[in-house]
């Protein structure tokens, strides 16, 4: 081997493992990037639903709705979150990167539920309205059903018209 050929080797091992650092840190950061991080701060508003109160974390912007429960461990039977979109449309929801089993309720202005769906943990499966809604209500899933809420039944609240 000549002194060019120890060079160019040299030099590709340094390559190598420049790349391979590389790799490593892009790997890990795409894996703390995987975890995500819950949204537990939003606004709060109190909702209505017969005699029952329920306290709702509002996701008021693309973000916050993009997020929604993402990464949640858990939340306290009486919460959940709606979701508050700009105008009625056929709104549909997944759970990817939500690990707590729900029930969205699709709801009117009005405080009118259209159509409720329990959706699954950690699944791409599609849940829509079956009309066009501006409101998103999720609660653990059960809760609606527990308390023989279905669809017809109208929440109050500040945030529905009259």
């Amino acid at each position: 081997m000549n002194h060019l050929t120890l060079f160019r080797f040299d030099s590709a091992r340094k390559a190598l493992k420049y790349f391979a650092r590389c790799l490593f840190a892009l790997s890990f950061s795409l894996s703390v990037g995987a975890q995500g991080v819950a949204q537990t701060q939003l606004p709060k508003t109190t909702l209505n639903a017969g005699m029952h109160l329920i306290q709702v974390q509002l996701a008021q912007d693309n973000e916050q709705r993009q997020i929604g429960l993402m990464w949640r461990k858990e939340m306290p039977q009486n919460e959940g979150m709606l979701f508050v979109f700009e105008q009625p449309a056929v709104q549909c929801f997944w759970m990817r990167n939500t690990f707590l089993p729900l029930t969205a309720a699709f709801i009117m202005d009005d405080g009118s539920i259209v159509n409720l769906a329990d959706m699954k943990p950690l699944s791409d499966d599609s849940h829509c309205a079956k009309k066009p809604v501006r409101f998103v209500l999720e609660m653990n899933q059960g809760w609606f059903a527990k308390r023989n809420i279905q669809a017809g039944f109208k929440l109050t609240g500040p945030v529905f018209t009259k």
